[in-house]
C-alpha cells in the first residue's frame, strides 16, 4: 500500500498536509496533563476527563493527521471578537466543506482496504509529532503559512504505513523566545506561562460550561465574547494577517440575526431548539439561560445605552441568573 498515494489523496481533497506516524502511547500529553493538575489543582475535574485521550487502542498501528484552514473565511462584523472564529467556521458541520473533505477521504481509506479503529487522539500533539505544526506558547498549534487558524483531523487506523519522522520534543514552541503577548492578552490569567492553561479561568470555557453567574470581575474581564474566545490568538504575531477573508463559510450570514445579543436575550425555547443549539451545540440544550446570561454580559460590557431598555427589563427576569446579572448591569 502507497503511502504516497493517501499523502496525495489528501492533497486532492484540499487537505493542507498529510503526515503519517506508528500509533504510540502519547505519554508527553500524560505529563502535560499531571503537571496541569498540579499547578491548578483546582481544575482536576476538568482535567482528569482528558487522560483517556492518551490510551493506545492496542488494534492500531498507525495513525494518519491530516490538516485544514479556515482562515479563508469572510469574519461577519458583528462576530469579530465576539464568536470565536474556530467556532463560525466550524469543519464539523455537515455542510462545511472541511466535513465533505473529511468523510470522502474516509471514505477512501476504506477501499484501500484500511480501517478507521476508534478511539481518543491527542490531535494537537498528533499533529506536531507528524511533524504538521508546532506549539505556541497559548497552546495552539501552528503551521507557518496559516498560523494556529487549522483544523487537526487524525485517525486511528489498522495497517502498518511509512511513517514520518517522528519529533524527538513534540513540545518544542515555534514561538520568539521573548515573546509573551498571549499570556499578557488573557484578561482572566488562564494563560499565566509557555504551554499551561488553568482552564477553570479560561473565558471560552466560561462562555461554554458556567453552572451558575460568574463572580463580578470575571464578568468584567470577559469582555464582548459571547461564545468562545480568541484573545491569544489575535495577539500572536504568528497569526498577523493570516485572514486571507476571501470565500463565504455555507449558511453563516442566515445566522446573524439569531446572534445579534438582544435577540439572543429575547430568544424563545424554540428557535433556540431548532436552529441555534444545533449550529453552536457547546453550550447545551438545557442552557438557554447561559446563551442569555452570555448575551447580557454582553450588552452590560458594551456600555451601549442601546441596550440600557433592555437590561432594566429583564431586572425581573424568572430566571434568578438573569435577573441578577441585569441587576448588576442596571448600576452602571
Amino acid at each position: 500500500m502507497s503511502t504516497m498515494e493517501i499523502k496525495r489523496k489528501a492533497t486532492q481533497l484540499g487537505f493542507l498536509a498529510c503526515g503519517i506516524i506508528p500509533s504510540i502511547a502519547f505519554d508527553e500529553y500524560t505529563q502535560s496533563l499531571d503537571d496541569r493538575l498540579k499547578a491548578f489543582p483546582e481544575s482536576k475535574e476538568l482535567y482528569e476527563p482528558f487522560y483517556g485521550f492518551a490510551a493506545k487502542n492496542e488494534a492500531a498501528k498507525s495513525i494518519i493527521v491530516c490538516t485544514q484552514r479556515y482562515n479563508r473565511y469572510k469574519i461577519p462584523e458583528n462576530f469579530n471578537g465576539v464568536i470565536g472564529k474556530m467556532y463560525l467556521f466550524d469543519g464539523r458541520l455537515i455542510y462545511s466543506y472541511e466535513y465533505r473533505a473529511k468523510i470522502e477521504f474516509e471514505t477512501y481509506l476504506k477501499t484501500l482496504g484500511v480501517n478507521i479503529l476508534p478511539s481518543n487522539i491527542p490531535a494537537r500533539w498528533a499533529a506536531a509529532k507528524a511533524g504538521l505544526g508546532k506549539f505556541g506558547r497559548n497552546n495552539f498549534i501552528y503551521d507557518s503559512e496559516h498560523g494556529s487558524y487549522i483544523i487537526i483531523n487524525a485517525w486511528a487506523v489498522d495497517k502498518e504505513l511509512d511513517y514520518h519522522i517522528i519529533e524527538e520534543n513534540s513540545l518544542v514552541s515555534g514561538c520568539n523566545e521573548n515573546c509573551r503577548n498571549c499570556i499578557r492578552s488573557c484578561p482572566t490569567g488562564a494563560l499565566s506561562d509557555s504551554l499551561s492553561m488553568d482552564m477553570r479561568k479560561c473565558i471560552a470555557r466560561h462562555s461554554f460550561s458556567a453552572k451558575d453567574t460568574l463572580e463580578e470581575n470575571t464578568r468584567t474581564q470577559m469582555g464582548s465574547w459571547l461564545y468562545g474566545c480568541d484573545l491569544c490568538q489575535d495577539a500572536c504575531p504568528l497569526n498577523k494577517d493570516k485572514f486571507t477573508e476571501s470565500e463565504e463559510f455555507p449558511l453563516l450570514h442566515e445566522f446573524e440575526e439569531y446572534l445579534r445579543p438582544e435577540n439572543i436575550l429575547e430568544m424563545d425555547e424554540h428557535t433556540y431548539l431548532e436552529i441555534v443549539n444545533p449550529r453552536f451545540w457547546y453550550i447545551g440544550k438545557d442552557n438557554i439561560w447561559l446563551w442569555k446570561c452570555n448575551a447580557l454580559r454582553h450588552m452590560i460590557n458594551s456600555g451601549d445605552p442601546k441596550y440600557h431598555r433592555l437590561i432594566k427589563k429583564h431586572c425581573d427576569d424568572s430566571d434568578p441568573r438573569i435577573k441578577e446579572l441585569a441587576l448588576w448591569g442596571s448600576k452602571f
